[in-house]
């Protein structure tokens, strides 16, 4: 547990105290189980210690748009508040979460604990990446046509990972849904890019030409 960046700097013997005061729940989910389905109106705060899931919005349509694929460290829950259509985590892998109450967790106890104060200031930081990350998302789909949208996400996906070579960490359906495009018009554009020498597959693992 004390390698969750949530918890950097913080010992193992408070780490379980908070969890306690916190009303902190560990729970194990099973691919495309259902972690968190009502976002919004939630008031607990999750972190994902291992496997992945996206967070999803559907619109009043019923339409599906992938917001956010979460992996080991991500937090999500209360954050997202501010949207209006319902929102829903779902796993992709098997997964192990940690669910904290939010109340709990952000009202600073009357002792003052260090730890507490600590566990705070971790909870920005990611949450500073996570805007960092949600900015990356809206310059990706601010690009006008479907070849610019897979460029964008794959040059940044490579970035990120320090290399030109790399696992696509959603299917094409989610990132079809994670770029709000036609899945069908997507896999064209891909095939496009792959006969132009611009990218290089198998199966899921990527290479792109330059980043």
């Amino acid at each position: 547990m004390e390698e969750l960046k949530i918890f950097n700097d913080i010992e193992l013997i408070d780490i379980l105290k908070m969890i306690k005061c916190f009303d902190g729940r560990r729970i194990t989910y099973k691919r495309d189980r259902t972690i968190l389905s009502n976002v919004i109106n939630s008031n607990l705060v999750g972190i994902i210690i291992s496997g992945s899931a996206n967070l999803i919005r559907y619109d009043y349509n019923g339409n599906r748009s992938i917001i956010e694929s979460l992996e080991k460290d991500s937090v999500f829950g209360k954050t997202f508040s501010y949207l209006d259509n319902e929102v829903v985590v779902v796993a992709t892998t098997d997964c192990e979460v940690l669910l904290l109450d939010y109340t709990l967790l952000m009202n600073r106890c009357k002792k003052n604990c260090p730890c507490h104060n600590k566990l705070i200031d971790n909870v920005f930081e990611l949450l500073s990446q996570k805007i960092i990350d949600l900015n990356e998302r809206v310059e990706v789909l601010s690009k006008r046509s479907i070849r610019e949208k897979v460029l964008s996400y794959l040059n940044i996906v490579a970035k990120k990972k320090g290399k030109k070579s790399f696992y696509l960490p959603l299917t094409y359906t989610e990132l079809a849904d994670y770029l709000s495009i036609d899945r069908s018009a997507m896999m064209r554009e891909i095939k496009n890019l792959k006969d132009e020498g611009f990218i290089y597959s198998n199966g899921k693992k990527l290479t792109i030409k330059e980043y």
